[in-house]
């Protein structure tokens, strides 16, 4: 196998211009997607591509730190690299320089994420492998090796982290048809919050014709009976049996989230997600055990493994929407999800990658860890500036059968721009 070593680490500021309406929720309006960009050159010239998203302005903050962070990785050879990456990305979390600026949330770990996922991508294509198959390859101890578990000890030891994927080994090929089936997506693109009603009822129809049967309507408005009424709306459209979620993004006060999940109730939502503060576990629990057996989902603003695990011992969350390029990147998203199935939780990934690497992490999770075959968000609007989009048909992603991560985007190299 020939050497892979990093000769540079180059960042790029990418943004893209969304149609009027898309990306909206309860606080975020005309925003743009952005993507905070490190390019990897290694000595035998291939790339990895690492991003992590941001909704425009501050995407320039993130590059900056991805600079700062990566420079010790210059000279690295890749597979010694990712042989104890878990004791690397410790490393880079704890940079007495930065540390302060987190630890571990905000842009520190956003940029860590996008350096970590870079290092992933170089490394499938270094191997000549889509990165599914790299995970799949690897044996339970060299995936242990990849994460941090620091401050998890009190739940999730070493030794049981990597006795769940040794549990699962024999089994694995009961779930292996998940990568000739497909696996099943959802679509978020219905109901963005700025939508008018007849552009939702419009576009669900549309979705289920395309083979969805899920989707998502964005909640959280300052008058109650306008999410009511959009809510019962889409169900008439969508029908009895298909699975409408409903996120909040965190605009709800507690009083207010147990008022409105109550009357929210009637159209029988799939699960409520971001009900409230991202930070206020106490009041998720609370919120949980009041609407229960009403489910509640969340991840998009949950920063790190610690403050999972405490969602997880509060019984505070039902699915666990880790996202790659939210936490420190995909090694902390597979302690998450290692985390999750101790906990017996389902996992259902915010998609801030718009799915491209994240189609790679649900069939791991799925064959790997045993997690329970749900779906995967569909955000369409950027697949046209990837150089290989995720494929999705009949609603389902297809299997990615190209080296690296999906992450590539058209135009974005390392000496371009």
């Amino acid at each position: 196998m020939k050497e892979h070593r990093i000769i540079s680490v180059e960042t790029k500021d990418v943004r893209f211009p969304l149609h009027t309406g898309a990306g909206s929720d309860a606080v975020h309006s005309g925003s743009e997607y952005a993507f905070a960009t490190t390019l990897l050159a290694s000595s035998e010239g291939l790339y990895g591509t690492g991003i992590v998203l941001t909704l425009g302005e501050g995407n320039q903050l993130v590059c900056e730190a991805i600079e700062l962070l990566g420079k010790s990785l210059v000279g690295q050879e890749i597979e010694e690299l990712m042989a104890s990456f878990g004791a690397v990305t410790q490393r880079l979390a704890q940079d007495p320089q930065l540390r302060w600026l987190g630890p571990q949330k905000g842009v520190v770990h956003l940029a860590l994420a996008s350096l970590t996922n870079a290092c992933f991508d170089l490394w499938a294509k270094a191997r000549g492998v889509p990165l599914w198959r790299l995970l799949l390859d690897l044996t339970p101890q060299a995936v242990i090796n990849l994460l941090d578990l620091s401050y998890l000890e009190d739940v999730l030891p070493h030794e049981e982290a990597e006795a769940i994927l040794q549990q699962q080994l024999p089994s694995r090929a009961e779930r292996e048809e998940v990568l000739t089936l497909g696996y099943p997506g959802y679509d978020t693109s219905v109901g963005w919050f700025q939508y008018e009603d007849n552009q939702v009822k419009e576009l669900a129809r549309e979705a289920m014709s395309r083979g969805f049967r899920a989707c998502k309507l964005k909640v959280g408005s300052r008058d109650p009976q306008r999410d009511l009424r959009r809510a019962s709306m889409l169900r008439d459209v969508a029908g009895p049996d298909a699975l409408i979620m409903l996120d909040a993004n965190q605009q709800w006060t507690l009083p207010a989230a147990l008022n409105i999940c109550q009357a929210l109730r009637a159209m029988s939502p799939y699960f409520i997600e971001e009900p409230t503060h991202p930070d206020d576990i106490e009041a998720h629990r609370r919120l949980a055990e009041a609407i229960a057996p009403l489910p509640i989902a969340l991840g998009e603003h949950v920063p790190n493994r610690i403050v999972f695990k405490n969602f997880m011992q509060a019984g505070a969350v039902h699915f666990v929407q880790v996202d790659c390029t939210r936490v420190a990147g995909i090694s902390e998203f597979l302690t998450i999800s290692l985390l999750a199935r101790k906990f017996g939780l389902p996992v259902v990934p915010h998609v801030g990658a718009m799915g491209q690497i994240h189609q790679h992490l649900v069939l791991f999770n799925r064959i790997a860890m045993g997690h329970e075959l749900l779906f995967l968000e569909c955000i369409p609007h950027l697949q046209e500036y990837f150089l290989v989009p995720a494929r999705i048909e009949n609603g389902v992603y297809r299997t990615p059968q190209t080296p690296g991560s999906s992450s590539d985007l058209k135009g974005v190299a390392p000496g371009k721009g």
